[in-house]
């Protein structure tokens, strides 16, 4: 019995041997495939990362064309409203040298002659008739007289001295000036004081 053990013990330790080594066969075998799906899974995640950085990508460039259209669209806007306000600005600056010629004429018409003064109230009617529609249309009158001299709204022909008015006011007006919808059109020409010297 001794020596029937002893070969039971040698046939079967070929058989474990045999089943280590299948092991370890099958073991390889099965390296192989998990290896391919690691790579395989870090692929997928590389092509992800790509995915989601070019969706960021185009969600940015989607916002900037919105915003870019929202400010086309507020300047379009924008422009009309000005050439609708500002339209009339070279017809206003045609005009202006009739209301012009119009003043001159009441100035001249000094004369106490019934005539000249019937012919100077007509003339003063139609001024005013002139002024009143142009101010229906935004187009304003300035007179400064006595006003502070600003550069952006005055041009100064001219200096004199004058102890009564106070330094850089406009003693008179040579030439009015006018504004549409609060933009000049025609600063007003005028004369200023240098005050006392």
């Amino acid at each position: 019995m001794a020596g029937e053990d002893k070969t039971q013990v040698e046939d079967q330790q070929p058989d474990a041997v045999t089943e280590a080594v299948d092991e370890t066969v099958a073991a390889d075998e099965t390296v192989e495939p998990v290896a391919a799906e690691v790579a395989d899974i870090d692929t997928l995640q590389l092509e992800l990362a790509q995915a989601q950085d070019q969706v960021a990508a185009l969600k940015d460039q989607e916002l900037r064309t919105r915003a870019e259209m929202q400010n086309i669209r507020r300047r379009a806007e924008q422009d009309v409203e000005k050439a609708h306000k500002f339209a009339l600005e070279k017809f206003a600056n045609e005009l202006l040298p009739v209301v012009d010629s119009l003043e001159r004429a009441i100035e001249a018409s000094s004369s106490d002659d019934e005539a000249v003064v019937v012919l100077r109230e007509g003339v003063e009617m139609t001024l005013n008739m002139f002024i009143t529609g142009l101010g229906k249309f935004k187009v304003d009158q300035h007179n400064p007289v006595g006003e502070p001299f600003n550069p952006e709204f005055h041009q100064a022909m001219s200096m004199v001295p004058n102890p009564d008015v106070p330094a850089n006011s406009v003693m008179a007006v040579m030439q009015k000036g006018y504004s549409l919808n609060g933009r000049l059109i025609r600063p007003a020409m005028v004369i200023v004081s240098k005050g006392a010297e």
